[in-house]
């Protein structure tokens, strides 16, 4: 399922149309909110990450990464694929003003090792108003391991979630620090962007050999119950009753990514040696 498109422009101010609508809701298994409120949003986020998982295989099966509207639907409906944040956030922006949320798309900086920021515009996050007037809501299904409901944007204090323990901080320069259990996740602008404004960054990811997203390959999406990661060949699953983790096959591979994501490849992706 493509749905029908429309200009960028377009989409961005008045979200998906009702086909693209129905056909991301049956990719994540979600039905149409009676409303456009705080939870129904719970619900979508929720609802996006167990089905769509966060992973940069393209950059390493050698695939176009386009940031264009109808591109992310296709991608995540139409192929029933995942992706990095930029595709994710900005699909479910899509959606979210599809159903009659506000939606705005903010950068971040990513914190790294030893509390180093990513270069501007490292990620893409979802600043959403509701019908309901509850919110601002901070949305985002493309960080990996994150919180599992919308944070509210406004709130200063702990925001106690299934993902850790969550606190939005204000810093010196007038950007947002967003912590989980104490450490920070990254720094987040406050000015709205445009999805054409990641595009460059973006193709950093990609193609420089200092991107994490360069040099490592992962597929990952929380569980009912913990996580599921595959990462190259090694295959992590993460219970209630522990971790478990084992190097597959390679004959195991292609199976994997069928069996716990739904994604069916025609070979294995890898990693590709980094220029010197």
């Amino acid at each position: 399922m493509t749905g029908s498109a429309r200009g960028g422009q377009e989409w961005d101010k008045r979200g998906m149309d009702a086909e693209q609508v129905d056909g991301y809701l049956k990719r994540i298994g979600a039905g149409r909110p009676q409303a456009a409120g705080a939870a129904g949003l719970r619900e979508l986020q929720w609802r996006h990450l167990l089905a769509v998982p966060f992973e940069n295989l393209s950059i390493h099966l050698g695939e176009d990464i386009s940031l264009e509207e109808a591109a992310l639907v296709e991608k995540i409906v139409g192929r029933g694929r995942g992706g990095f944040c930029y595709e994710l956030n900005g699909a479910f922006a899509g959606l979210l003003r599809g159903l009659g949320y506000g939606v705005e798309l903010l950068a971040a900086r990513v914190y790294g090792d030893g509390g180093q920021l990513g270069p501007p515009y490292d990620h893409l996050a979802l600043r959403v108003t509701a019908a309901d007037g509850s919110g601002p809501w901070l949305a985002d299904v493309g960080f990996g391991r994150h919180s599992r409901y919308p944070l509210r944007y406004e709130e200063r204090g702990d925001q106690v979630d299934p993902g850790g323990v969550f606190r939005v901080v204000e810093h010196a320069d007038g950007d947002l620090d967003v912590l989980r259990d104490g450490e920070g996740a990254y720094r987040l602008e406050r000015r709205p962007r445009e999805l054409a404004d990641f595009e460059a960054t973006c193709w950093w990811q990609r193609t420089s050999p200092k991107s994490h997203f360069r040099q490592n390959l992962v597929c990952s999406r929380p569980t009912g119950d913990g996580r599921v990661t595959l990462s190259g060949r090694t295959l992590v699953l993460t219970t209630a009753a522990g971790r478990e983790e084992r190097e597959l096959a390679r004959d195991e591979v292609l199976p994997a990514y069928r069996e716990h994501f739904g994604i069916a490849l025609e070979r294995e992706p890898v990693v590709a040696p980094l220029a010197v």
